[in-house]
């Protein structure tokens, strides 16, 4: 039996019996004195469980137990206290105490970050003596989050809220790419994390269609009572999630791409979408076929990579590749001090 088991089988126990008797415990359990001695040290001191010896009944009992007098013919009284329903081991605390690290570099506004401290709370004390090591290795996590879009703390609690109540909201939204401002009753679906941006999928109740909407682009959010709207996640998987990046919408293309050996080096390990097909060619250049509906994202990843990828094809992606990049080698030139 390891301490997880221990630990609620000693809660059985005292919960069924009202008050256990030390060598019952360690008959149950199967234990030295010593680990169970540990046991109920370890579930006091960093669990919480108010787990107390009562002398007058010879045993163990939770503190929110009636007292000796007060229990006289009622030992088997449920206890209020109850121990938590997940455990974990020292390693798997770290872990947690690493991914919140990890959440707070990619969350700068402490969105989500200040709703997980208790939780962090509770890990660094189930830490005991090792917390104020573990608060010193999480120094050496950090995460550089580069173009983050913050978002608005109560628009997206706002949000949160309704998609776990599945209620509608009515929206503000700023849709940059038009350049326009208006409002939207839509039935949220879920909260997509892409690139250190929030985006919000949603059933828009006007256009009668699924819409993505950045979250830092809606300028107010009102919760309403309205039941939502729930959309298959097939169906929403089929509709937003078949093109490449954030943007939806248009056809369904496949983009073929050919990159120099030496972009291949770093190309080859990366997934850019997860229908992705790859290969190395003899020459050591790398072969990449990914599909896409609206090209905008993926061209800003091309025009990264510079004269180091091909566009083989569609030939509309390739003409619209090649007009992206004269036109910014022509602003440079006209921006020339020379």
């Amino acid at each position: 039996m390891d301490r997880t088991e221990r630990f609620y089988r000693i809660e059985t126990l005292i919960r069924s019996r009202g008050c256990v008797p030390f060598d019952a415990l360690q008959a149950a359990l199967e234990v030295s004195r010593a680990t169970l001695n540990r046991d109920l040290l370890y579930l006091r001191d960093r669990m919480g469980a108010p787990i107390v010896y009562d002398r007058e009944r010879g045993g163990y009992r939770f503190g929110d137990e009636p007292s000796a007098e007060a229990a006289a013919g009622r030992a088997g009284t449920a206890p209020r206290h109850a121990l938590p329903g997940v455990w974990f081991s020292e390693p798997e605390i770290h872990a947690l105490l690493n991914m919140h690290q990890l959440i707070r570099g990619l969350d700068e506004g402490g969105v989500l970050a200040r709703h997980l401290q208790p939780l962090l709370d509770r890990l660094d004390g189930m830490l005991g003596a090792d917390a104020g090591e573990t608060r010193e290795a999480l120094k050496r996590v950090k995460v550089l989050a580069a173009a983050r879009r913050p978002v608005d703390s109560q628009h997206f609690e706002h949000i949160g809220s309704a998609l776990i109540r599945r209620r509608r909201l009515k929206l503000q939204h700023h849709s940059r790419a038009r350049g326009e401002h208006g409002e939207r009753i839509v039935s949220p679906q879920r909260l997509v994390h892409h690139r250190h941006a929030w985006y919000l999928d949603a059933w828009c109740h006007a256009k009668e269609a699924l819409r993505r909407f950045a979250v830092d682009a809606i300028e107010s959010v009102e919760p309403l009572e309205q039941r939502a709207k729930d959309i298959p996640l097939k169906t929403l998987e089929a509709e937003l999630d078949g093109g490449y990046g954030a943007f939806v919408g248009g056809k369904l293309q496949t983009a073929k791409l050919r990159f120099s050996a030496r972009a291949a080096r770093w190309v080859a390990h990366e997934q850019w979408h997860p229908q992705q097909q790859g290969r190395l060619l003899p020459d050591g250049r790398y072969l990449l076929s990914l599909p896409y509906t609206e090209p905008t994202e993926l061209l800003m990843d091309l025009m990264r990579h510079g004269a180091e990828v091909e566009v083989l094809g569609p030939v509309a992606l390739r003409r619209q590749l090649h007009e992206a990049l004269a036109a910014a080698l022509a602003r440079a030139a006209a921006s020339d001090p020379d």
